[in-house]
């Protein structure tokens, strides 16, 4: 009795132990694979950074004297726009200097999808935000909803700091 006993505790320890090994397997399957996280970060930042560049050439068709650029390497992929305003009072010179820059960061080990956005207006930052989320959860409708929101927040706040000075 006890060795029947025995090799059927055995054999029960081997379907669990083998159980295991099979959810463990299909739980892999199920996540993405490195190369999978790197292709949809690509997708995703081809069809944002087109966004992106969209959104801040309206802005500088919108406000004459700006200055379009489109960004790429280190930094991420999207554009930019800057005007650089030169002041005189009273004799003095004064150098004021504005830009929006939205950009998707490069893929790293991190696996997110990362906008940031940079917004300044006459010398003074007026914000730096990051927005991220994991590549196999990231909803591209919600960084798009932020690419315009930027976008429109920094042409209201340069619309009233140039038109107070």
């Amino acid at each position: 009795m006890s060795d029947d006993f025995q090799s059927r505790l055995e054999s029960a320890i081997a379907r669990g132990r083998r159980r295991a090994e099979h959810e463990a397997s299909q739980e892999r399957k199920k996540e993405m694979s490195e190369e999978d996280l790197k292709r949809l970060h690509t997708s995703y930042r081809l069809s944002l950074s087109e966004q992106i560049e969209a959104a801040v050439r309206r802005v500088a068709d919108h406000f004459p004297g700006f200055r379009y650029e489109s960004v790429f390497g280190e930094e991420g992929w999207g554009a930019a726009c800057y005007r650089d305003d030169l002041r005189l009072d009273a004799g003095r010179r004064t150098n004021l200097y504005s830009r929006l820059e939205l950009v998707i960061r490069p893929y790293s080990d991190l696996r997110v999808l990362d906008l940031k956005g940079k917004g300044t207006v006459m010398n003074r930052e007026l914000f730096n935000r990051t927005h991220y989320a994991k590549v196999a959860d990231a909803e591209p409708e919600e960084f798009s909803q932020l690419i315009d929101a930027w976008a429109i927040e920094y042409a209201e706040m340069y619309s009233a700091k140039s038109s107070t000075s």
